[in-house]
């Protein structure tokens, strides 16, 4: 039991830690977005400005998935579970090994895609002209979370009497 509340502790941490990541590339979106206003005002020019914000949304947007999904914020198919009744746990176990095999095929194909990108040295198009293995690492990151939490869930669904990332409530389950 002390076994799995590690584990517990060091899956939780590390959703949370891909949370914080994503934040963190959230501000810097702003830090870019307020460089560039002072370059523009002082007549200078931030070349790449726009591809490093987009950079920083991609790794935001990726790494931010698995701490999502254990807050309950992806958008779920709660109306058609909520209406199955005692299958409900066997609903909740098919969405979740689907959702954790296609992202284990995204964190795949996300990593190869940074292997790739490095032997290849493929660069970006704009302005900046920066290797797009380093962007493409906290995709890489982010699917690689988001495939450890789905099967994370698919497990606690399994071995354990919780019923997914959002308990059923009793007005949901009246309507």
């Amino acid at each position: 039991m002390a076994m799995a509340r590690a584990v517990r502790r060091l899956l939780d941490g590390l959703y949370l830690a891909g949370g914080i990541a994503g934040a963190g590339f959230l501000v810097l979106i702003l830090v870019i977005i307020v460089a560039q206003m002072v370059a523009r005002w002082t007549g200078q020019v931030f070349p790449g400005a726009t591809a490093y914000a987009g950079y920083c949304m991609a790794a935001a947007s990726a790494l931010t998935l698995a701490h999502a999904l254990n807050r309950g914020a992806h958008i779920r198919v709660t109306l058609l579970l909520g209406r199955m009744g005692r299958w409900r746990k066997a609903g909740e176990i098919w969405a979740h090994v689907i959702a954790a095999v296609t992202a284990t095929f995204f964190a795949r194909y996300a990593i190869n895609l940074v292997y790739w990108s490095e032997k290849l040295n493929d660069i970006s198009q704009g302005q900046d002209a920066t290797p797009l293995w380093i962007p493409q690492l906290a995709l890489a990151a982010g699917a690689c979370l988001l495939a450890i939490a789905l099967w994370d869930h698919v497990i606690r669904l399994v071995l354990t009497a919780h019923m997914g990332v959002a308990e059923p409530d009793a007005a949901g389950a009246r309507e």
